[in-house]
Protein backbone atom coordinates (compact mmCIF):
# COMPACT_ATOMS: atom_id res chain seq x y z
CA UNK A 1 0.00 0.00 0.00
CA UNK A 2 1.51 3.30 -1.14
CA UNK A 3 1.29 6.64 0.64
CA UNK A 4 -1.52 7.99 -1.56
CA UNK A 5 -3.55 4.82 -0.89
CA UNK A 6 -2.90 5.11 2.85
CA UNK A 7 -4.16 8.70 3.00
CA UNK A 8 -7.36 7.70 1.18
CA UNK A 9 -8.03 4.48 3.09
CA UNK A 10 -7.41 5.92 6.56
CA UNK A 11 -8.95 9.35 6.50
CA UNK A 12 -10.73 8.89 9.84
CA UNK A 13 -9.81 7.41 13.22
CA UNK A 14 -12.63 4.88 12.86
CA UNK A 15 -11.13 3.53 9.63
CA UNK A 16 -7.71 3.34 11.26
CA UNK A 17 -9.02 1.45 14.30
CA UNK A 18 -11.08 -0.95 12.18
CA UNK A 19 -7.98 -1.80 10.12
CA UNK A 20 -5.83 -2.33 13.20
CA UNK A 21 -8.53 -4.51 14.76
CA UNK A 22 -8.66 -6.70 11.66
CA UNK A 23 -4.87 -7.12 11.66
CA UNK A 24 -4.67 -7.85 15.36
CA UNK A 25 -7.71 -10.12 15.69
CA UNK A 26 -8.41 -11.69 12.25
CA UNK A 27 -10.80 -14.19 13.91
CA UNK A 28 -12.63 -11.61 16.00
CA UNK A 29 -11.77 -9.47 19.02
CA UNK A 30 -10.71 -11.31 22.18
CA UNK A 31 -10.26 -9.97 25.68
CA UNK A 32 -6.58 -9.28 26.36
CA UNK A 33 -6.94 -10.41 29.97
CA UNK A 34 -8.99 -13.60 29.87
CA UNK A 35 -9.22 -14.37 26.14
CA UNK A 36 -13.02 -14.31 26.05
CA UNK A 37 -14.80 -13.60 22.76
CA UNK A 38 -17.75 -12.09 24.62
CA UNK A 39 -17.05 -8.38 24.36
CA UNK A 40 -19.05 -5.22 23.77
CA UNK A 41 -17.97 -2.10 21.93
CA UNK A 42 -17.96 1.30 23.56
CA UNK A 43 -17.82 4.34 21.32
CA UNK A 44 -17.02 7.51 23.18
CA UNK A 45 -17.31 11.03 21.93
CA UNK A 46 -13.93 12.64 21.45
CA UNK A 47 -13.85 16.23 22.67
CA UNK A 48 -11.04 18.76 22.60
CA UNK A 49 -10.01 17.74 26.13
CA UNK A 50 -9.96 14.03 25.24
CA UNK A 51 -8.73 14.26 21.64
CA UNK A 52 -5.69 12.13 22.47
CA UNK A 53 -7.87 9.20 23.61
CA UNK A 54 -9.07 6.41 21.34
CA UNK A 55 -12.69 6.72 20.26
CA UNK A 56 -13.33 2.95 20.32
CA UNK A 57 -13.07 0.80 23.46
CA UNK A 58 -13.93 -2.83 24.18
CA UNK A 59 -15.53 -4.14 27.36
CA UNK A 60 -15.13 -7.79 28.33
CA UNK A 61 -18.50 -9.31 29.26
CA UNK A 62 -17.00 -12.17 31.28
CA UNK A 63 -18.39 -11.59 34.84
CA UNK A 64 -15.04 -12.40 36.50
CA UNK A 65 -13.06 -10.11 34.18
CA UNK A 66 -14.89 -7.05 32.79
CA UNK A 67 -11.61 -5.57 31.55
CA UNK A 68 -11.59 -2.59 29.22
CA UNK A 69 -9.08 -2.27 26.40
CA UNK A 70 -8.62 -0.76 22.97
CA UNK A 71 -7.13 -1.96 19.69
CA UNK A 72 -3.83 -0.29 20.60
CA UNK A 73 -3.51 -1.69 24.15
CA UNK A 74 -0.35 -3.75 24.61
CA UNK A 75 1.05 -2.94 21.15
CA UNK A 76 3.71 -0.61 19.77
CA UNK A 77 0.91 1.99 19.48
CA UNK A 78 0.19 1.73 23.21
CA UNK A 79 0.04 5.05 25.05
CA UNK A 80 0.64 7.11 21.92
CA UNK A 81 -1.13 10.46 21.68
CA UNK A 82 -0.47 10.55 17.95
CA UNK A 83 -3.45 9.84 15.71
CA UNK A 84 -3.32 6.51 13.90
CA UNK A 85 -3.52 8.10 10.45
CA UNK A 86 -0.12 9.74 11.13
CA UNK A 87 1.23 6.42 12.38
CA UNK A 88 0.15 4.74 9.14
CA UNK A 89 1.64 7.52 7.01
CA UNK A 90 4.93 7.14 8.90
CA UNK A 91 4.95 3.38 8.24
CA UNK A 92 4.21 3.91 4.54
CA UNK A 93 7.05 6.41 4.24
CA UNK A 94 9.60 4.26 6.09
CA UNK A 95 8.93 0.95 4.34
CA UNK A 96 9.12 2.64 0.93
CA UNK A 97 12.27 4.71 1.61
CA UNK A 98 15.11 2.70 0.06
CA UNK A 99 17.74 4.80 1.83
CA UNK A 100 15.77 5.32 5.02
CA UNK A 101 13.69 8.18 6.39
CA UNK A 102 15.19 10.59 8.91
CA UNK A 103 13.23 11.85 11.90
CA UNK A 104 13.66 15.40 10.59
CA UNK A 105 12.01 14.45 7.29
CA UNK A 106 9.19 12.73 9.15
CA UNK A 107 8.77 15.79 11.37
CA UNK A 108 8.14 17.95 8.29
CA UNK A 109 5.82 15.43 6.60
CA UNK A 110 3.61 14.83 9.66
CA UNK A 111 3.85 18.31 11.23
CA UNK A 112 4.90 17.01 14.64
CA UNK A 113 7.80 18.00 16.88
CA UNK A 114 11.20 16.38 16.42
CA UNK A 115 11.11 14.27 19.59
CA UNK A 116 7.75 12.78 18.56
CA UNK A 117 9.08 11.97 15.09
CA UNK A 118 12.29 10.43 16.49
CA UNK A 119 10.40 8.29 19.01
CA UNK A 120 7.92 7.27 16.30
CA UNK A 121 10.71 6.11 13.97
CA UNK A 122 12.33 3.95 16.64
CA UNK A 123 9.06 2.31 17.62
CA UNK A 124 8.47 1.34 14.00
CA UNK A 125 12.03 0.00 13.83
CA UNK A 126 11.32 -2.05 16.95
CA UNK A 127 8.65 -3.93 14.99
CA UNK A 128 11.16 -4.53 12.18
CA UNK A 129 13.41 -6.57 14.48
CA UNK A 130 13.32 -10.27 13.61
CA UNK A 131 15.08 -12.16 16.42
CA UNK A 132 13.98 -15.61 15.26
CA UNK A 133 15.05 -15.40 11.63
CA UNK A 134 16.18 -18.60 9.92
CA UNK A 135 19.92 -19.20 9.72
CA UNK A 136 21.61 -18.68 6.36
CA UNK A 137 22.61 -21.66 4.21
CA UNK A 138 23.93 -22.42 0.73
CA UNK A 139 26.58 -19.94 -0.37
CA UNK A 140 27.12 -17.17 2.17
CA UNK A 141 29.19 -14.01 1.75
CA UNK A 142 30.69 -12.33 4.81
CA UNK A 143 32.39 -8.96 5.09
CA UNK A 144 32.63 -6.06 7.50
CA UNK A 145 32.37 -2.31 7.12
CA UNK A 146 32.89 0.64 9.46
CA UNK A 147 30.40 3.35 10.46
CA UNK A 148 31.49 6.52 12.22
CA UNK A 149 33.55 9.70 11.94
CA UNK A 150 35.72 10.73 9.02
CA UNK A 151 39.34 9.66 8.85
CA UNK A 152 42.09 8.95 6.37
CA UNK A 153 43.46 5.47 5.90
CA UNK A 154 42.77 2.32 7.91
CA UNK A 155 45.25 2.79 10.72
CA UNK A 156 43.53 2.92 14.13
CA UNK A 157 40.15 2.97 12.36
CA UNK A 158 38.32 1.57 15.38
CA UNK A 159 39.10 4.68 17.44
CA UNK A 160 36.14 6.57 15.99
CA UNK A 161 34.25 3.95 13.97
CA UNK A 162 32.02 0.98 14.86
CA UNK A 163 32.11 -2.37 13.11
CA UNK A 164 29.14 -3.65 11.12
CA UNK A 165 29.29 -7.27 10.01
CA UNK A 166 27.39 -8.12 6.85
CA UNK A 167 26.27 -11.69 6.13
CA UNK A 168 24.31 -12.41 2.97
CA UNK A 169 23.09 -15.64 1.47
CA UNK A 170 23.29 -15.58 -2.30
CA UNK A 171 19.75 -15.47 -3.57
CA UNK A 172 18.56 -15.14 0.03
CA UNK A 173 18.37 -12.81 3.02
CA UNK A 174 20.81 -10.29 4.45
CA UNK A 175 21.89 -9.85 8.07
CA UNK A 176 23.58 -6.68 9.32
CA UNK A 177 25.01 -6.96 12.82
CA UNK A 178 26.75 -4.39 15.01
CA UNK A 179 29.80 -5.94 16.70
CA UNK A 180 32.17 -4.46 19.25
CA UNK A 181 35.39 -5.09 17.30
CA UNK A 182 36.83 -6.96 14.30
CA UNK A 183 38.68 -9.67 16.21
CA UNK A 184 38.32 -13.27 15.07
CA UNK A 185 36.43 -14.44 18.17
CA UNK A 186 33.96 -11.56 18.03
CA UNK A 187 33.22 -12.04 14.34
CA UNK A 188 32.90 -15.82 14.69
CA UNK A 189 30.39 -15.51 17.55
CA UNK A 190 28.16 -13.28 15.42
CA UNK A 191 28.56 -15.51 12.35
CA UNK A 192 27.67 -18.61 14.38
CA UNK A 193 24.37 -17.00 15.43
CA UNK A 194 23.33 -16.27 11.85
CA UNK A 195 24.83 -19.00 9.67
CA UNK A 196 23.76 -22.63 9.71
CA UNK A 197 26.54 -25.10 10.49
CA UNK A 198 25.59 -27.04 7.36
CA UNK A 199 26.41 -24.09 5.06
CA UNK A 200 28.04 -25.29 1.82
CA UNK A 201 30.31 -22.37 0.88
CA UNK A 202 31.60 -19.30 2.70
CA UNK A 203 33.06 -16.36 0.76
CA UNK A 204 35.17 -13.74 2.57
CA UNK A 205 38.08 -11.43 1.87
CA UNK A 206 41.60 -12.32 2.94
CA UNK A 207 41.42 -10.76 6.40
CA UNK A 208 43.14 -12.95 8.98
CA UNK A 209 40.09 -12.89 11.27
CA UNK A 210 38.22 -15.26 8.91
CA UNK A 211 39.50 -18.73 9.74
CA UNK A 212 36.94 -21.52 10.12
CA UNK A 213 39.21 -24.59 10.29
CA UNK A 214 38.62 -25.36 13.97
CA UNK A 215 35.02 -24.11 14.13
CA UNK A 216 31.69 -25.77 13.44
CA UNK A 217 32.01 -24.52 9.84
CA UNK A 218 35.12 -26.60 9.16
CA UNK A 219 33.23 -28.76 6.62
CA UNK A 220 32.20 -25.74 4.52
CA UNK A 221 34.29 -24.75 1.51
CA UNK A 222 35.90 -21.45 2.51
CA UNK A 223 37.09 -19.30 -0.39
CA UNK A 224 38.91 -15.98 0.04
CA UNK A 225 39.12 -13.11 -2.43
CA UNK A 226 42.46 -11.33 -2.15
CA UNK A 227 41.50 -7.67 -1.77
CA UNK A 228 44.99 -6.92 -0.45
CA UNK A 229 46.34 -7.81 -3.91
CA UNK A 230 43.72 -5.85 -5.82
CA UNK A 231 41.57 -8.90 -6.60
CA UNK A 232 37.78 -8.51 -6.49
CA UNK A 233 36.32 -11.40 -8.52
CA UNK A 234 37.71 -14.89 -9.21
CA UNK A 235 35.03 -16.99 -10.87
CA UNK A 236 32.27 -17.44 -8.32
CA UNK A 237 34.52 -16.22 -5.51
CA UNK A 238 33.64 -12.66 -4.50
CA UNK A 239 31.92 -10.63 -1.78
CA UNK A 240 30.28 -8.13 -4.14
CA UNK A 241 26.76 -9.20 -3.15
CA UNK A 242 27.13 -8.24 0.50
CA UNK A 243 29.23 -5.17 -0.34
CA UNK A 244 26.35 -3.84 -2.46
CA UNK A 245 24.19 -3.71 0.66
CA UNK A 246 26.94 -1.78 2.45
CA UNK A 247 26.91 0.88 -0.25
CA UNK A 248 23.17 1.39 0.25
CA UNK A 249 23.64 1.69 4.02
CA UNK A 250 26.46 4.22 3.67
CA UNK A 251 24.49 6.32 1.19
CA UNK A 252 21.74 6.48 3.83
CA UNK A 253 24.16 7.58 6.55
CA UNK A 254 25.70 10.26 4.32
CA UNK A 255 22.65 11.46 2.39
CA UNK A 256 19.65 10.79 4.66
CA UNK A 257 20.66 10.71 8.31
CA UNK A 258 23.95 12.66 8.05
CA UNK A 259 24.67 11.40 11.54
CA UNK A 260 23.18 8.75 13.80
CA UNK A 261 23.71 7.51 17.32
CA UNK A 262 25.99 4.49 17.63
CA UNK A 263 23.89 3.55 20.65
CA UNK A 264 20.93 2.93 18.31
CA UNK A 265 22.94 1.69 15.32
CA UNK A 266 21.55 -1.86 15.54
CA UNK A 267 18.00 -0.52 15.20
CA UNK A 268 18.95 1.19 11.92
CA UNK A 269 20.63 -2.03 10.75
CA UNK A 270 17.48 -3.98 11.62
CA UNK A 271 15.44 -1.56 9.52
CA UNK A 272 17.73 -1.90 6.50
CA UNK A 273 17.85 -5.70 6.75
CA UNK A 274 14.06 -5.86 7.12
CA UNK A 275 13.36 -3.62 4.14
CA UNK A 276 16.06 -5.17 1.93
CA UNK A 277 14.87 -8.73 2.58
CA UNK A 278 11.29 -7.75 1.74
CA UNK A 279 11.98 -5.42 -1.20
CA UNK A 280 9.68 -7.46 -3.46
CA UNK A 281 6.87 -7.79 -0.92
CA UNK A 282 3.80 -6.10 -2.39
CA UNK A 283 2.11 -6.10 1.04
CA UNK A 284 5.01 -4.70 3.03
CA UNK A 285 2.89 -1.95 4.61
CA UNK A 286 0.17 -4.38 5.67
CA UNK A 287 2.65 -6.90 7.08
CA UNK A 288 4.54 -4.21 8.98
CA UNK A 289 1.35 -2.92 10.64
CA UNK A 290 0.52 -6.52 11.60
CA UNK A 291 3.94 -6.88 13.23
CA UNK A 292 3.41 -3.62 15.11
CA UNK A 293 0.06 -4.89 16.37
CA UNK A 294 1.82 -7.96 17.76
CA UNK A 295 4.88 -6.20 19.20
CA UNK A 296 5.19 -5.15 22.84
CA UNK A 297 5.08 -1.47 23.85
CA UNK A 298 8.37 0.45 24.04
CA UNK A 299 8.44 3.40 26.42
CA UNK A 300 10.45 6.53 25.75
CA UNK A 301 12.42 6.03 28.98
CA UNK A 302 13.45 2.54 27.86
CA UNK A 303 14.56 3.88 24.50
CA UNK A 304 16.76 6.66 25.87
CA UNK A 305 18.08 4.95 28.98
CA UNK A 306 21.82 4.50 29.17
CA UNK A 307 22.86 0.95 28.46
CA UNK A 308 26.05 -0.82 27.65
CA UNK A 309 26.76 -2.00 24.11
CA UNK A 310 24.83 -5.18 23.42
CA UNK A 311 26.37 -7.06 20.45
CA UNK A 312 24.84 -9.67 18.17
CA UNK A 313 21.22 -8.47 18.25
CA UNK A 314 19.81 -10.44 15.37
CA UNK A 315 18.10 -8.32 12.67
Amino acid sequence: MKLIEVTKAFATEEQCLAYLEAKRWPDGVRCLTCGSKEISRITRKVTKKSENKRAQLYQCLEPTCKAQFSATTGTIFNGSHLSLDKWYMAVALMVDAKKGMSALQLQRHLKVNYRTAWYLCHRIREAMNDPDGLKLTGTVEIDETYIGGKQRGHKNKLKNKDVVLGIRQRGGPLRLVQVKDNKAGTLYEAIAQHVDKGVEKIMTDDAGAYNFRITKFHAAKHSKIRHSRGEYVRGEVHTNTVENSFSLLKRAVIGTYHQLSIKHLQRYLNEFSYRFNRREDAELFENTVMRMAGAKPMTYSKLVEENAFTPFVRP
